[in-house]
């Protein structure tokens, strides 16, 4: 009997020598540590954001001794382990008075030191679920005496407050202390670092219980502690389910970069410092415009030579109610940041200068379903003006005449060759697309203009840092992008819209382009400097309209302090003219053109020396100046006198439910001459050959009379209300009285 004992002993001391054997050594079990978070680090190494990518368990990273509080480690030695200096591995002193303990049925902290505790941690053969029971308890305890063999105690402690499970899922004393307290461990306090020690022993208890024994660490540390207020700090200390955010200060554009499949420890290209003024600044003029309903927010910055994104703000965190979802990726209408794009491609087309002059007048352009009628957003219109300044003051009529000329099939094909997918083809939007009627991310859009100030070269961006150029496409011709940023650089064709002290001006060289949609749902400001691209937008992501928002006081003074900031030390110059461009005076010369000479950029070929204005239209460039392309440009001498020549008999008007009623109009136009007016449904309403009508839904008569009140001309129409949808009768035009912001 007792050979066979000592076989036994001898089997299990062997088995039990075999697995202490198999016990990892400290540098492996740090480098074996997985997070379940991933840190993601700005060009710099700066934490930018926490990105949890494990679900299944909650740990933070691995601290080191020194950066956990000292407070806590006191704690927990107090709490769990008192001899833990003394003993090397097992507290003899302490198994007696286990043991008879047990033996009475009474509840000590028992003979199980921190050595013990962290064995069961790395091996889960000593962590079964009999853990009290003797067995377990000696082999843990022989395991102990192998770790305080090849480890130090510094080391031991290390790793147990990195491994100790608190309460649920979170493990580690990273996650429990950015969890429960909403800080870093290096700064926990005494009153924290005992509820942290009391969880180690009870990490399921209520709050009473962890309170009570929070309570009694306590005063192991400090003799008369003040405890009458932990029970209320526990409680509130344990409802806490979340990571502390100060450090998260680019989340969607994490989530972006993880997608990107970076490898462990890259950093992205995103700036720390940028990020943190980018976010400050979104939030603080998002502040100053909550009075206007405007709540969402986006900003992304483009570094161009390498594509590499340099801030990305998804959103206006707390101030939205829809912080999670990412403005820099949402579809959003462009508005008037289209126009860039179309009359670079018309110049490079040779149908339009930047000296053409095109009429910024009323205009009616039939259509499959009837007339379309842009109009500008304050109602007036400039006349003939050059394409400098249609473009410099985003006028709306001029820009729609371009598209006439380029066809919204051809625009189309020349957005998506600078990258924006649109979710429907040139023909589904027709002539409304030169006025951003389509839906486009910012992201791609800011891209776009920064082909602009590539010289027209298209390429992605770049989420990870150092990632491979990918050899750019030639979307625009060189010469047209050169011309359209000297265009959008120009503060003096900017003035008859902006104003001659405009906040998009700056002290450096730059470009930049204002839009805004339908009903003033969104607001952008996109622009570029001789190095970055930023792009801006603001709005309310669940649509709602903003209440007198303009182009300068939405989005461009969040672009303009951005680019202030970028360029603080650094300059910004001109780009130089390409080949193929050539510099030229021009003249303007006639009645109703704009008076003067100036300077102007030609692409070769298309040089301009004189521009004369003749029978209405300009001669230099009739086709480009589009008095023979506009639908609505009539000679009164060709009509006969005294006759209604808008709208056709039979028109129906549909008000646009986006556009405030006071802001649409219906021009009425008759020829013939003498003192004319008009009546409508018998009243007089208006005089002149040419009259704006504020239109309301019902079917009227309209009349044009004579000097002496006669009847000269009647004509019959309709105007539905808006969101009223009805069957028009065959033949019938259908009119859109479709309004939209200048800038």
């Amino acid at each position: 009997m007792r050979r066979r004992a000592r076989w036994l002993l001898a089997a299990w001391l062997a088995a039990w020598a075999a697995q202490a054997a198999a016990l990892p050594a400290f540098e492996a079990v740090r480098a074996g540590f997985h997070s379940s978070e991933t840190l993601v680090l700005s060009r710099e190494g700066e934490v930018i954001q926490r990105l949890r990518t494990d679900v299944s368990v909650r740990s933070g990273q691995w601290l080191a001794l020194a950066d956990v509080s000292p407070a806590l480690r006191h704690a927990l030695v107090l709490s769990e382990d008192q001899r833990f200096y003394q003993h090397s591995g097992v507290d003899w002193a302490a198994v007696p008075a286990a043991a008879w303990a047990n033996l009475w049925h009474r509840r000590t902290r028992g003979a199980s030191t921190i050595t013990m505790q962290l064995a069961g941690l790395l091996d889960d053969d000593l962590r079964a679920s009999g853990g009290r029971s003797l067995a377990t308890k000696v082999d843990q305890a022989l395991a102990a005496r192998e770790l305080e063999r090849g480890w130090r105690k510094d080391q031991i402690l290390e790793a147990y407050l990195n491994l100790v499970p608190f309460r649920g899922e979170l493990v580690g004393i990273d996650a429990l202390s950015r969890t429960l307290f909403g800080k870093a461990a290096h700064g926990l306090d005494a009153r924290e670092a005992a509820v942290a020690a009391a969880l180690v022993r009870a990490p399921n208890a209520v709050p009473a219980v962890v309170a009570r024994r929070a309570c009694g660490v306590l005063r192991d540390m400090q003799p008369g502690a003040d405890c009458d207020a932990l029970d209320f700090f526990t409680e509130a200390a344990l409802a806490r389910r979340a990571f502390d955010a100060s450090e998260g200060m680019a989340p969607h554009f994490a989530r972006q970069w993880l997608r990107a499949g970076p490898a462990p420890g890259e950093r992205s290209p995103v700036s720390a410092p940028l990020q943190r003024f980018a976010n400050e600044t979104l939030t603080r003029h998002l502040r100053e415009l909550r009075g206007r309903n405007v709540q969402d927010g986006a900003l992304v910055v483009l570094d161009n030579a390498s594509g590499e994104v340099l801030a990305w703000v998804g959103s206006s965190g707390a101030l939205s109610r829809a912080a999670e979802v990412d403005g820099v990726l949402a579809r959003r209408q462009p508005g008037s940041t289209l126009k860039p794009f179309l009359y670079a491609q018309a110049i490079a087309q040779r149908r339009l200068t930047a000296a053409s002059l095109v009429h910024d007048s009323p205009a009616q352009i039939p259509t499959a379903s009837g007339l379309y009628i842009p109009q500008n957003y304050d109602r007036h219109f400039k006349g003939w003006v050059p394409v400098r300044t249609a473009l410099a003051s985003s006028l709306n009529v001029p820009a729609v005449r371009t598209l006439v000329m380029v066809s919204p099939d051809a625009f189309f094909a020349q957005l998506q060759a600078l990258g924006l997918s649109l979710a429907e083809s040139g023909g589904y939007y027709g002539y409304s697309l030169a006025l951003g009627s389509s839906e486009v991310r910012l992201l791609d859009l800011a891209n776009a203009y920064r082909a602009l100030a590539n010289g027209g070269r298209a390429a992605p961006v770049a989420l990870r840092l150092g990632q491979p150029a990918v050899r750019p496409v030639q979307a625009l011709p060189e010469a047209a992008a050169f011309i359209v940023g000297d265009v959008l650089s120009d503060a003096n064709a900017r003035v008859p819209t902006f104003g001659s002290d405009s906040v998009l001006g700056t002290r450096f060289w730059s470009a930049v382009k204002t839009g805004t949609s339908k009903d003033m749902r969104d607001n952008w400001a996109i622009g570029w400097s001789q190095r970055y691209t930023v792009g801006v937008w603001v709005g309310n992501a669940a649509g709602g309209a903003m209440h007198e928002v303009s182009g300068t006081s939405g989005a461009a003074p969040i672009w303009a302090d951005v680019m202030g900031w970028l360029h603080r030390r650094e300059a910004s110059r001109a780009p130089r003219p390409p080949a193929g461009v050539v510099r030229q005076r021009v003249r303007f010369d006639g009645a109703g053109a704009p008076q003067g000479v100036r300077q102007e950029w030609f692409v070769r070929g298309t040089e301009q020396a004189v521009i004369a204005m003749k029978s209405g239209a300009a001669s230099a460039d009739p086709e480009s100046a589009g008095g023979r392309n506009d639908a609505n440009h009539r000679r009164s001498d060709a009509m006969p006198a005294a006759r209604i020549l808008a709208p056709a008999p039979g028109t129906i008007l549909a008000l646009d439910p986006d556009i405030p009623p006071a802001h649409q109009r219906v021009w009425f136009e008759a020829a013939g001459g003498g003192r004319l007016a008009w009546r409508i449904d018998g009243k007089p309403a208006g005089r002149g050959a040419r009259w704006a009508w504020l239109p309301w839904p019902g079917r009227h008569r309209v009349e044009l009379l004579g000097a002496g009140g006669e009847v000269l001309d009647a004509l019959q129409l309709e105007v539905r209300g808006a969101g009223v949808r009805q069957r028009a009768p065959a033949g019938a035009p259908i009119v859109e009285a479709s309004t939209r912001p200048v800038p």
